[in-house]
């Protein structure tokens, strides 16, 4: 395979790396669209090999994603409405207020449903507080899973 190839597949990896903590673009199925296409490309076993490991790795990452972060928010009380109106103004802050606005705007969308929710500021805020742990855990679970898929591809890449 050319060196031109694999530069492109590896920055169709960085750009899915980026919508994994950037949570715009659907990063885990672009890692694993690279990696499938690199493995197609290179026709051997040890690039299907590589592209199980990436697909099994991104598979648990989005499951522990999804099921570990929600477990600590039900502990916490934090009902998924909030989440819900956290993420929409999420997005339409993400369009008004460029790079930070995603950040901004799930902030104050949970906290404005936990303040009608709880009607106290300091319980709506402490809502608010597990509601963004339990998201940014989230993220650092899918990106790990996203790393050690992308850093198998990489070594398989320059190794094989």
């Amino acid at each position: 395979m050319s060196v031109g190839v694999e530069v492109l597949i590896g920055l169709a990896i960085v750009v899915g790396l980026v919508g994994v903590v950037l949570p715009i673009l659907p990063g885990a199925l672009l890692i694993l669209g690279a990696i499938a296409v690199w493995a197609i490309l290179e026709g051997t076993g040890t690039g299907w090999a590589v592209f199980a490991a990436a697909a099994v790795l991104l598979v648990v990452s989005g499951v522990v994603k999804y099921t570990w972060p929600g477990r600590r928010m039900r502990d916490a009380g934090v009902p998924k409405r909030s989440l819900v109106a956290g993420a929409l103004l999420g997005i339409v802050g993400f369009f008004l207020i460029p790079v930070v606005g995603l950040l901004i705007g799930f902030l104050l969308g949970t906290y404005l449903a936990e303040v009608q929710r709880h009607r106290t500021h300091s319980d709506a805020w402490r809502s608010t507080v597990h509601a963004t742990k339990a998201v940014g855990l989230s993220i650092l679970v899918e990106l790990l899973g996203a790393l050690l898929a992308a850093g198998i591809w990489l070594a398989a890449a320059i190794f094989a």
